[in-house]
């Protein structure tokens, strides 16, 4: 069997597994490779659910084992998983995006395994509900208004304060977000969103999505910004990591790059963090599995700007280890599995990520100088996720980053430095996509 101590499990007999392990992951998950490993080195059997499996292959090469799923429809998702736990073992479900948290709590209920509330999932995978709960419970949020983008755009900009946010309800990681500090800016990205929705609308359709013509308009706030990597257990939440992001988000974009850990803000100002990110999953009805928070820190006191039933996105996880080298996809297999996991702690060496930002929209031509970014003191890994030949399109249109660079050092101001350094020495090749002729040219 399994055990842990401070973090760290240590592995026994595993002739006798306590059963499958459900990953639900969409098409678009750079996750899969790192799950697979921390299933492995658990000896716990892997099912990747997804939807569209065969792109899911594709991308990822050959899975172990697979189980397709009706994204489209959560409650025929659980309904399929649950027909599927007739025939085998299902023990445990860890979701790796807002989308899948929600069929992960609709299958666990019916399972009867430790999840979040259907609800409670739901609430944090819509960022309007999420921001009536947490206002409702007295939580501090921006303020915010919700509106159709099929109504009046210079209407709904009369009756805004400025400066303000615009959020497409169903985009994730700043996809969509625009600053506006006038009616005039307001209207452009009113009408930018507008023009993203409609031409997203088949690839939304193809990856089970909603449509969705919302847009969520919130008061700009001020500040830094962190990031809160924790795990629910029973109610309680365990911060595993606290991030700080040392580049200033203030639009028009909000391109997030750089993210370093431990944080260096003041030790009370940390706690307060932590206290109130606590009380959002509370006020959201959240209590079982992993959690993502993002917060702005104005000089009023932290200010929640997201709490999702998910662990953080990308491949920003391999910044993280825990006791004698535990990965956080370990943590969050243990923990689904019901393995014993006691106390979990990082590790006392600072370390960071940064996403590569796309400076430009292009076709990638290539990409120079991976070595000697590797070669900056204190980098362990340059991971180029972009295909060469394929377009790249930065915020707030596109939806993913050049790559990954990944830094550790004895302190934070070390890792941050180094990866600057390290983004300082690669080139990016982007040149402009051939026009499309007419027919018949």
């Amino acid at each position: 069997m399994i055990a842990a101590a401070g973090g760290r499990i240590t592995h026994g007999d595993m002739s006798d597994p306590k059963g499958e392990l459900l990953l639900l992951v969409p098409t678009t998950s750079y996750r899969l490779d790192d799950f697979q490993a921390a299933a492995r080195r658990l000896g716990v059997p892997l099912v990747v659910g997804s939807d569209l499996c065969h792109k899911v292959e594709d991308l990822f090469g050959g899975l172990p084992d697979q189980l397709s799923l009706d994204y489209r429809r959560p409650e025929r998702a659980a309904e399929q998983i649950q027909e599927a736990a007739a025939r085998r073992a299902i023990r445990g479900i860890v979701p790796a995006s807002d989308p899948t948290a929600v069929i992960a709590a609709l299958a666990a209920e019916r399972l009867g395994l430790p999840h979040n509330p259907p609800e409670a999932a739901r609430r944090a995978a819509n960022k309007h509900a999420m921001r009536v709960a947490l206002r409702d419970a007295g939580l501090p949020v921006p303020g915010f208004a919700l509106h159709d983008l099929r109504g009046d755009p210079e209407a709904a900009a009369a009756a805004t304060a400025y400066p303000c946010v615009l959020k497409p309800l169903i985009f994730s990681a700043s996809r969509g977000v625009i600053r506006a500090d006038d009616p005039a800016s307001f209207v452009g990205a009113w009408r930018r969103i507008a023009k993203l929705l409609a031409d997203t609308r088949a690839e939304r359709r193809a990856r089970g999505e909603e449509e969705g013509n919302e847009v969520l308009v919130e008061t700009f706030v001020p500040g830094a910004e962190v990031a809160v990597e924790g795990l629910l257990r029973g109610g309680k939440l365990e911060l595993l990591a606290l991030f700080d992001k040392p580049d200033p988000l203030d639009g028009p974009f909000f391109e997030e790059t750089i993210y370093v850990t431990p944080s260096r803000h003041p030790a009370g100002l940390q706690r307060e963090i932590e206290r109130i990110t606590a009380e959002g999953a509370r006020a959201l009805g959240l209590a079982e599995g992993p959690l993502h928070a993002e917060l702005r820190l104005p000089g009023s006191g932290p200010v929640i700007l997201e709490i999702a039933a998910r662990s953080i996105g990308g491949l920003c996880s391999r910044t993280l280890r825990f006791g004698a080298g535990l990965t956080l996809e370990e943590v969050l297999v243990a923990h689904a599995m019901g393995l014993p996991l006691e106390g979990v702690r990082r590790e006392a060496r600072a370390s960071g990520v940064m996403m590569l930002p796309i400076p430009r929209r292009g076709i990638l031509h290539g990409v120079s100088g991976v070595d000697d970014a590797r070669a900056v003191p204190g980098v362990v890994d340059v991971v180029v996720t972009a295909e060469t030949g394929r377009e790249v399109v930065p915020l707030p249109e596109g939806d993913s980053y050049l790559g990954f660079l990944f830094a550790k050092a004895d302190r934070a101001e070390e890792v941050e430095v180094a990866l600057r350094e390290a983004h300082r020495r690669l080139g990016f090749d982007i040149r402009p996509a051939l026009p499309t002729l007419p027919r018949g040219s």
